[in-house]
């Protein structure tokens, strides 16, 4: 299994991204790959095409998305909820995966940024719970330790990420 972040290029310099706690934690299981609306990467577009490969992005899922066992790859869409809209929108690739929704044990922990959506869950947590849900729960355990020790407790100034 392989978890692929398709990246907008603003979050390559965010102290507040998730994401490379996932590569930190995953190693060769995960790769960022940074998303272009002109020049989509062709791997990816060929392996949706052939299918094995799932978006995980919220809504109303393309099937019921309890058995995770045949999916080979994971797309998630690595940026703000708003980033990441436009980015769903503006990729036709996309559109044509295999979507599903994850359906989270409790509520997001995440407390970086400002507006973020109550139902919905940052990049670190989306993939902990496909860990969870394909039984590798090693590795969801270290990410949840690594992701918890980065957010900041409740009262840190804005901007001032913990574990870094």
């Amino acid at each position: 299994m392989k978890i692929t972040l398709l990246t907008h290029f603003k979050e390559f310099d965010k102290r507040s991204n998730t994401g490379q706690l996932v590569l930190e934690i995953l190693g060769d299981a995960a790769e960022q790959v940074r998303w272009d609306r002109i020049n989509p990467p062709a791997r990816l577009v060929e392996e949706i095409e052939a299918g094995g490969v799932a978006l995980v992005y919220p809504g109303t899922p393309d099937e019921n998305n309890d058995d995770l066992s045949d999916i080979t790859r994971f797309i998630l869409i690595d940026g703000t909820w708003h980033e990441a809209r436009k980015i769903h929108q503006r990729s036709p690739y996309l559109q044509k995966a295999r979507r599903i929704c994850l359906k989270p044990s409790g509520p997001s922990q995440y407390n970086l940024r400002k507006n973020q959506k109550k139902a919905c869950l940052c990049t670190a947590e989306c993939v902990i719970e496909i860990l969870r849900n394909t039984g590798n729960t090693e590795q969801a355990e270290q990410l949840q330790e690594r992701f918890l020790a980065f957010i900041r407790p409740a009262g840190v100034m804005r901007g001032e990420a913990m574990g870094m």
